[in-house]
């Protein structure tokens, strides 16, 4: 039986420091990388997925948090198959920013499409001592996104990386109506 051969792009976007850059690096890796540097403009990284039916060439685009790059991101956002919004479970502040950084995506990509592929990521859970991030505040948040799910995870750890990428691309596929199963 020949392989259904896949493509898709992701983005992530986030504050500056709430971990991007680690989420990527630790599901391409396996591995925590405590000296990461910050992104400038992007960063563009590829995982390649292969199961009894498909080959998934997944590019993941990690966008730079710092406010200066934010104009280029409705030109990164063009073409893209999902959207992780990050936010770090030890700063409140970072959640409230995803609507910023959810309406400059809206500029560039399908976002406006109810089955287009957007999970919102609280990362950091390794610091759940520090969390500053309470669920009533997560509840909040989703009850104005309703359509997105929300996922927390630990790049440190390793702690729901895998669900995460997952579902990103079990959504991809249902995005693309493709009939395959991951397994």
């Amino acid at each position: 039986m020949e392989k259904l051969d896949l493509a898709f792009k992701m983005c992530i976007f986030g504050d500056s420091g709430v971990g991007k850059s680690s989420l990527i690096n630790r599901y391409i890796t396996a591995k925590f990388d405590q000296d990461l540097k910050s992104t400038l403009g992007a960063a563009i990284l590829m995982k390649f997925i292969e199961t009894e039916t498909m080959r998934i060439t997944m590019q993941i685009w990690d966008f730079a948090g710092q406010d200066k790059f934010s104009s280029l991101l409705p030109i990164y956002a063009q073409g893209s198959s999902a959207a992780i919004f990050m936010c770090d479970i030890s700063n409140r502040e970072s959640i409230t920013n995803i609507d910023k950084w959810l309406l400059k995506f809206n500029e560039g990509s399908n976002i406006r499409n109810p089955k287009f592929p957007v999970i919102i990521v609280g990362g950091k859970l390794d610091l759940e001592k520090q969390r500053a991030l309470n669920k009533k505040d997560i509840e909040n948040f989703l009850t104005i996104m309703e359509e997105f799910d929300y996922i927390e995870c630990s790049s440190k750890t390793g702690e729901n990386i895998d669900l995460l990428f997952q579902t990103v691309v079990e959504k991809m596929l249902v995005y693309g109506n493709i009939q395959a199963s991951l397994e």
